[in-house]
């Protein structure tokens, strides 16, 4: 599809700087391990969603049903890609959730195939930012519980991984298959692991790609 030029991307001169993603279920550790990896990498952060979205999103999984819901998180995957698009231009960019997260928490939320939900994003692609590598963290599922369980900012979304019966399986599954097609993507065992470790080990497989 060729968009109209109102509604293409902004095109910057300089040469864009590496763009990393985290991704996996909540509690999994992404925004240590994003604040950690920033830090050293000289980056900026960002979650997705970025504000003003970050606000809305709240009262929109209350009130919408399931395709305005996911008009609104691809709403907020557009503008996310634009900031970041203008912000590796100037320094490397990591985010805290982007593109597999919506498509994964969506289907496990309605009860979508992966596919279908991937489908109806598929038109929009062009527009969205390339990460240069989408890390995939994964830990034990007894190790992923017990952090959920003392999560300090959990969210009703991060309360119904745990309440709702088959909800954090079928998360983790559609972070599997979403995994299984994403040319970017790289499996991250967190097991056993500090922030620290986690880096080290994001930093050396950037190197090698000689991002």
């Amino acid at each position: 599809m060729t968009l109209p030029a109102a509604y293409r991307p902004l095109s910057l001169d300089s040469p864009p700087r590496p763009f990393v993603v985290l991704e996996g279920v909540s509690g999994i550790g992404k925004s240590t391990l994003a604040h950690a990896l920033s830090q050293r990498l000289g980056a900026t952060s960002l979650h997705t969603l970025p504000p003003p979205h970050t606000d809305w999103s709240a009262l929109v999984n209350a009130r919408l049903r399931s395709l305005p819901q996911f008009a609104f998180y691809l709403s907020g995957l557009l503008h996310a890609a634009d900031a970041i698009r203008a912000t590796r231009s100037v320094t490397p960019v990591v985010a805290d959730r982007y593109v597999s997260s919506v498509v994964a928490c969506h289907a496990a939320v309605h009860d979508i195939p992966v596919g279908e939900v991937a489908q109806l994003l598929q038109p929009f692609r062009p527009y969205l930012e390339a990460p240069t590598r989408t890390f995939y963290l994964t830990c034990a599922e007894t190790a992923l519980r017990e952090r959920l369980a003392t999560k300090r900012d959990a969210k009703r979304d991060d309360l119904e991984l745990l309440a709702v019966p088959g909800r954090l399986a079928s998360l983790v599954g559609n972070f599997q298959t979403v995994q299984a097609a994403d040319p970017t993507a790289v499996a991250l065992d967190t097991d056993g692991k500090s922030p620290e470790e986690l880096v080290d080990w994001i930093l050396t497989r950037l190197e090698a790609d000689g991002a």
